[in-house]
């Protein structure tokens, strides 16, 4: 999961829960997961791309946006 790729489709900042789809291989499929930002205090709008930088299970991530 660490390293998947995604889009925020929530907006994700301080203070907030976000929402982002990832393309899971082990599933061959793209699916929903709340999210939080990485960075601390870092905001990512809806549209922004994403690589997970850690996972939480069962349906939670921390992500970075994607230079």
């Amino acid at each position: 999961m660490v390293g998947s790729t995604g889009r925020v489709t929530g907006r994700i900042g301080p203070g907030l829960v976000g929402e982002v789809m990832v393309y899971v291989r082990e599933r061959s499929g793209t699916e929903a997961f709340l999210a939080h930002p990485a960075v601390p205090g870092e905001q990512l709008a809806v549209g922004t791309p994403v690589v997970v930088v850690e996972y939480q299970p069962p349906r939670t991530v921390y992500v970075a946006a994607l230079p």
